[in-house]
């Protein structure tokens, strides 16, 4: 889910070119459920094997992070730990939803609604834990690092860039601003030509970037104000959020209370029993990280790669060697160019 802050903040279109020798910490999981989302066949199935084995998250994984590091980025997958205690209502939430979308999927089949099909079905996506490892077996044989935080991937990615150690944080979510990392990049693991649900529109969706200094800015709010409008608007650790609260209205209390617990102590909003909303503003302001990691990029394991997507997986040959081939002319490009770092 996330916090919904789309309403609230600007965004600044950016191009792959302006993101060149950069490191982008992406959150994994996010990363996945957008693969096994939209890479799927026209009546909603995901992409498989001959086995039935889903292989739509391996597919993304693979052409997506060459198409990365054709560009010259350098992507690192942060993957989620274990999620935070005051998470299970939102994970217990988004199993409801889940199976709810396979009935509604399995109804709009027998009725022959190809495209009611698909947009249940992008809602039942499913991810396994086989199914992480296999993108992080491929992710290692592409020489890609990845980074097993102890909690929730996007705070780690935060982490990260705000260390310096990455440049942005990349996630669909905005909950990685209120987390503080200082850019988000959307889109980024899926782009170009979507069509809309339940119209015959198409748009394309591009790469868009916001920077927390910029987003705080314009809001004239605090990092620690912008937690509370999450929280009022709801986060994964109060899905609910406040009935009746919108983001302008959200905007609105936190500005004239305050805060959050102003807002509550003049009456403004009626807290929920039994929430702990301390809690979920320390999970943003000082979430669970971990500084035990390295990274490095190698080079690409083509025979590893071969064997996970074409030997294992049935992927075509073709397909995967051309990509491969991609990865190893850019690569080879760089070589030959200076590295200005060097000088400086």
């Amino acid at each position: 889910m996330g916090v919904n802050l789309r309403d609230l903040v600007s965004k600044t279109p950016i191009q792959f070119e302006g993101i060149k020798d950069r490191i982008v910490g992406i959150d994994g999981y996010n990363a996945l459920y957008q693969f096994l989302a939209i890479i799927r066949q026209p009546d909603g199935t995901p992409l498989q094997d001959s086995k039935g084995r889903v292989t739509s998250h391996l597919s993304g994984t693979f052409y997506r992070t060459a198409n990365l590091l054709e560009a010259g980025i350098r992507p690192v997958y942060v993957f989620d730990g274990k999620p935070p205690e005051l998470k299970s209502a939102e994970i217990a939430k988004r199993a409801e939803v889940k199976e709810r979308a396979r009935e509604e999927y399995r109804l709009a089949v027998e009725r022959g609604d190809i495209e009611g099909a698909r947009r249940h079905a992008q809602a039942t996506s499913r991810l396994t834990k086989p199914m992480v490892e296999q993108a992080k077996q491929l992710l290692s044989a592409m020489g890609v690092p990845t980074v097993q935080a102890p909690s929730e991937g996007e705070a780690q990615a935060a982490y990260m860039t705000r260390k310096g150690d990455a440049w942005a944080t990349a996630s669909q979510d905005y909950d990685s601003l209120l987390f503080g990392a200082p850019r988000l990049v959307r889109n980024f693991a899926i782009t170009g030509r979507r069509k809309l649900p339940g119209k015959p529109v198409y748009i394309n969706i591009e790469p868009e970037m916001l920077k927390l200094e910029d987003v705080l800015t314009e809001l004239a709010l605090t990092r620690e104000q912008l937690i509370d409008v999450g929280i009022l608007l709801g986060t994964d650790f109060n899905p609910e959020g406040f009935e009746g609260i919108g983001p302008k209205k959200a905007l609105k209390i936190i500005k004239d209370a305050g805060s959050f617990r102003a807002a509550v102590e003049k009456g403004m909003v009626k807290p929920e029993a039994g929430v702990d909303y301390d809690a979920i503003r320390d999970i943003f302001l000082n979430p669970s990280v971990t500084s035990d990691y390295k990274l490095g990029w190698s080079q690409v394991d083509a025979a590893g790669v071969r064997g996970i997507l074409v030997d294992s997986f049935e992927f075509s040959l073709e397909r995967v060697d051309a990509a491969l081939d991609r990865m190893s002319a850019m690569t080879k490009e760089q070589k030959r160019q200076p590295n200005l770092e060097k000088w400086f």
